[in-house]
């Protein structure tokens, strides 16, 4: 009967039929890899609202903002097949997006019950290190004469405590040690942080969740929000951490309905505070919680996954499901023992050329490595031979300075007391370096009481700062700020735009591309509420320049891609090969401090293991030499990865997947002394 309203459920497997009607209240996916889960959970979206759940009261939370597109695309193509009594519903949408941004729009509506300003500025990473080093620098640490943490130790162990909800002190204890005797200096710069950011108006990732858990935790305010919300589903749940696990329980105290989705065995970032432990002990948040296991594969072949399930066989726990799928015939993954890194360089070259002449090409190829510079020799070896590559990585559209630049005055737009972007901006004046800066971020007195605009009207003083050559531009942005009666957010950005872009004409050879950029960020400014929110998003979900990803391989008629395994999650290709597979490389040593780390690199390792759909090719190295290329043959021997185990290399073809050492190095020195040597023979 409900495949007749609702036909799409037609297609799915049995277990994801399962998953997507489900009737309780409560539901644990647990989807392996490449088992459909985006295709389960929107079916379950779409089967809420074909159930008489309005799509706008159902929330999608999500990791990134194109997974969250693609979710609400897909739902919304699902519902257009179901039948003509859901047609009302249809015209509305999920509400998607990651947790930061759908907590950004939480707040925005709600700033002033939670304590912010309506125009509050968002901080990305860059930006919150530079508030910590402000503080930092006021405490005065770097005269001490004593080693001290420097502004990303900092935020990165004061970002670790509030993911994790663990005191300051363990989190130092774990990941940076050597700081323990500065725990009580550490724990003041912190204090610090969050009241500069406080005092001024700031928001960096952390504070959204923060702010988001107080207030669905608020006895007056969150019922209002769980009100709105009649299910929510969560994707890649192994991902979240104690914060955001904190507003799910606050967002769900009276109505229970809730699904989510993970792997456990590819929970890789620790390092965000996110641990797999949330989606495993999941029912002691949640007790009535059911469980639906999805374990048919649609990508790989069957040997691919019978590595993938011999690895989870070696963890001492998680790895809850077990891959399988009707394409039991395929190549089996190929042991590739090189006798160092130039001889597995050319080892991969080698495989990457004979699988293009197969006629698979180079886009459906894939390089993975553990850590960026793992493929440095890699990348001279392909532009020797002509290969053109894309490394995943890179500048981010956020980061290049004539954007942030922009960025800055959209932000002051809304909040004069952003103290960062004022520094920022008043240094892209001519003859205007960091002191005299801070003189007119002093004389307009962003700390001190009074409204926006009385900031604004201190401007005169801070002029006075400044050299006078200089006042003429800098006054410009302070016109360009005030806002005319009338005006719309447009109109506003554009005036903006104006008084920067003489200043980026100026300064690069390559200014048209660059204006381009500050165009394309006015054109969204046009359908903002507020100037602050288009700054927002981009820093919660900043784009890639096609500037900057545009070089010599993208006009090529095929590339090979290089990226690291976690920037690989949730790609697939038809032939991946993977470098390294040493201990000390894959598991990385700097992970081989806890039993934890060691248990992440494993799930690194598997995702590794579970992003091909046709052939695996996993190159270990027996030697590393200390100065590669260099001009000795200083070396150390390597020990293939802990993870290939005996068990789970039966698993792959290792009967001439062999390559031969490289040649040794012979040093220039030595070859002198050969060549004197013999010049005696000819005289």
């Amino acid at each position: 009967m409900i495949e007749r309203v609702f036909p799409a459920l037609a297609r799915l497997n049995e277990e994801q039929h399962a998953a997507a009607t489900f009737e309780g209240d409560q539901l644990r996916i647990l989807a392996g890899a490449g088992t459909g889960k985006t295709t389960a959970l929107t079916a379950r979206v779409a089967w809420l609202v074909d159930s008489g759940i309005q799509p706008e009261r159902i929330m999608a939370l999500t990791f990134t903002r194109r997974a969250a597109r693609e979710m609400v695309h897909r739902t919304a193509t699902l519902l257009a097949e179901s039948s003509a009594s859901t047609r009302s519903r249809r015209r509305s949408r999920v509400l998607g997006g990651t947790f930061h941004s759908v907590a950004h729009r939480a707040l925005r509506r709600h700033a002033a019950a939670v304590g912010l300003p309506e125009g509050f500025s968002m901080l990305d990473s860059g930006d919150a290190a530079d508030v910590v080093d402000m503080v930092r620098d006021e405490h005065g640490v770097a005269k001490a004469g004593r080693r001290f943490p420097r502004k990303a130790t900092l935020l990165d162990v004061y970002s670790r405590a509030v993911n994790t909800q663990r005191p300051l002190s363990v989190v130092i204890d774990e990941v940076a040690p050597w700081c323990v005797e500065h725990l009580e200096a550490i724990a003041d710069i912190c204090r610090g942080y969050v009241a500069r950011k406080r005092l001024l108006g700031l928001v960096d990732f952390d504070d959204l969740l923060l702010y988001w858990r107080a207030a669905a935790a608020d006895d007056r305010l969150g019922p209002r929000l769980a009100s709105e919300i009649d299910h929510i589903c969560v994707d890649e749940y192994q991902d979240v951490n104690a914060l955001q696990v904190d507003v799910l329980r606050a967002l769900r105290r009276t109505d229970p309905r809730l699904t989510v989705v993970g792997d456990d065995s590819q929970a890789v970032y620790g390092f965000r505070g996110a641990s797999p432990r949330h989606l495993l002990d999941i029912a002691t948040v949640f007790p009535s919680i059911a469980t639906i296991l999805l374990e048919r594969n649609y990508r790989s072949v069957q040997p691919i996954l019978d590595v993938a399930n011999a690895i989870s066989d070696g963890a001492p726990e998680g790895f809850m499901t077990r891959l399988h799928t009707t394409a039991v015939d395929g190549a089996r993954p190929q042991l590739v023992r090189c006798g160092d890194e130039d001889a597995q360089v050319d080892a991969v070259c080698d495989r990457i050329l004979a699988h293009r002449e197969e006629g698979i090409a180079l886009r459906e190829q894939a390089v993975l490595v553990r850590a960026a510079h793992h493929s440095d020799l890699l990348e001279l070896e392909l532009s020797r031979r002509r290969i053109p590559y894309v490394k995943y990585g890179g500048l981010r559209f956020l980061e290049a300075a004539h954007v942030k630049d922009l960025i800055c005055l959209f932000r002051l737009a809304d909040n004069p007391r952003d103290e960062l972007a004022w520094f920022r901006l008043l240094q892209l004046v001519e003859g205007v370096g960091p002191v005299r800066a801070r003189r007119a971020i002093e004389a307009l007195g962003v700390d001190q009481p009074g409204t926006d605009a009385e900031i604004l009207m201190r401007w005169p003083l801070a002029a006075e700062q400044l050299p006078a050559p200089s006042r003429r531009t800098a006054d410009a942005f302070i016109v360009a700020l005030r806002r005319a009666d009338g005006e719309s957010i447009g109109a506003h950005g554009e005036r903006l735009r104006d008084a920067l872009s003489p200043l980026i004409a100026a300064a690069y050879t390559d200014a048209s591309a660059r204006l381009a950029d500050l165009d394309a960020l006015t054109t969204a400014a046009h359908s903002a509420i507020r100037l602050s929110d288009v700054a927002a998003d981009l820093t919660l979900e900043p784009p890639s320049s096609t500037g900057d990803l545009a070089g010599e391989p993208a006009i090529d008629e095929d590339w090979l891609v290089i990226s690291t395994v976690h920037s690989a999650k949730g790609l697939e290709w038809d032939v991946v090969h993977v470098l390294n597979a040493a201990d000390g490389n894959f598991p990385s040593d700097m992970a081989l401090t806890s039993k934890e780390g060691l248990e992440e690199e494993r799930r690194l390792f598997y995702v590794a293991m579970t992003r091909p759909r046709r052939h695996l090719h996993v190159y270990v190295p027996l030697r590393f030499h200390y100065r590669p290329r260099g001009r000795d043959d200083d070396h150390t021997f390597g020990q293939p990865s802990r993870f290939l185990s005996e068990h789970v290399t039966q698993c792959f073809d290792t009967s001439t997947a062999t390559c031969a050492e490289s040649p040794p190095v012979v040093s220039i020195d030595a070859g002198i002394r050969v060549g004197v040597e013999l010049e005696a023979l000819w005289s």
